[in-house]
């Protein structure tokens, strides 16, 4: 067996705000294998300042991956723990090059079009109208659930955001789900989350900076509306680690990202605990190509959660790769019909 790796730059239609800052593009990685005149392709998509493997010896580790690629999947994985996005590089191409369509990892009713995901409509963060226009344009595209990014503009303007939205489509009509990324202080959290209670929202992702786990485990218990970790499960390993997190916070629901917990794999242990515990759960995307969202996707899939979950089309990016992933009425398709143009 062969494997290779190349790095490949995505550009952002426009620049997207979060509260970590503003984003224009975003970097990612293939590893490639090739056997028997197969090919796997998987995405180790990594996020700047935000994956635990944001560092120096990244691209040492994916030559170090492709050198010993004959360890197999299974060792690979347990050797690249402090590396979760290549773990989840390494299972995506070893599923890949099984599989008799190399794009078609899991195959189910999903694949074939016959059943779609529900998801959330991403509004990113900006300035207050071009926020309000994402906002009506996801309500247009048929979207009953959607995710605001907050923490970065003004919290009144947020509050009118809201406001909007509620003055137009009840919680009925209309699902929110916020996101702060950790952008309120632990000092001042409960009294926004206080205000923001008022609008009947589903839910808010990570409303202070992870780590600061006797806060956390405070606000989860005196909070008016259900949290959700984030970034709190991302560089948390080991199994006993995940449940003893999970134990001292008592979060309402946790948010798995494949490509920064560890893979599909990382990502079940995560789904055991919480279900172990009656804490929800729902997976998201990490801004990966269509490549690394298609493979999330197909597994998602298989995990029968009913709820929206929080797939990106990949329609951010000008050179993302053609795919048959569509969005309809507000749900993720996959079309069969299409074909990929991927390069590779």
């Amino acid at each position: 067996m062969k494997a290779t790796y190349q790095k490949y730059i995505l550009d952002f239609k426009r620049p997207s705000g979060t509260s970590r800052g503003v984003m224009t593009h975003k970097e990612t990685w293939f590893l490639i294998l090739e056997e028997n005149g197969k090919k796997g392709i998987g995405e180790c998509g990594i996020l700047r300042s935000l994956s635990v493997d944001d560092r120096p010896d990244y691209e040492e580790k994916l030559k170090w991956t492709c050198e010993n690629i004959a360890l197999g999947k299974e060792k690979l994985w347990e050797s690249l723990l402090e590396f979760p996005s290549i773990q989840f590089g390494i299972e995506m191409a070893f599923q890949s090059l099984e599989s008799e369509n190399p794009f078609v990892l899991f195959p189910s009713e999903f694949t074939k079009g016959a059943k779609n995901i529900p998801i959330n409509g991403l509004v990113w963060m900006g300035e207050p109208g071009f926020m309000k226009e994402q906002i009506e344009e996801k309500l247009a595209q048929g979207f009953d659930c959607i995710k605001l990014k907050i923490g970065a503009i003004d919290f009144d303007k947020e509050l009118e955001l809201l406001r909007f939205i509620r003055q137009n489509y009840d919680a009925k009509t209309i699902e929110i789900r916020v996101d702060a990324n950790g952008g309120f202080t632990s000092e001042e959290a409960l009294g926004k989350l206080n205000q923001l209670s008022g609008f009947e929202l589903h839910s808010i992702e990570q409303p202070i900076e992870k780590n600061q786990h006797d806060s956390m485990s405070e606000l989860c218990k005196t909070t008016p509306f259900p949290i959700a970790l984030d970034e709190e499960l991302i560089g948390v390993f080991n199994y006993n680690e995940k449940e003893a997190l999970l134990q001292k916070i008592k979060p309402q629901f946790i948010i798995l990202k494949p490509s920064l917990v560890g893979g599909f794999r990382g990502s079940k242990e995560w789904i055991l605990l919480a279900e172990k515990y009656n804490i929800g759960w729902w997976i998201t995307s990490a801004l990966e190509s269509n490549i690394g969202l298609n493979a999330i996707a197909q597994w998602t899939f298989l995990q029968h959660n009913l709820m929206p979950q929080g797939l990106g089309t990949g329609g951010l990016y000008t050179n993302n790769f053609d795919c048959p992933l569509e969005v309809k009425d507000g749900e993720l398709a996959y079309n069969p019909e299409l074909d990929w143009e991927a390069g590779f």
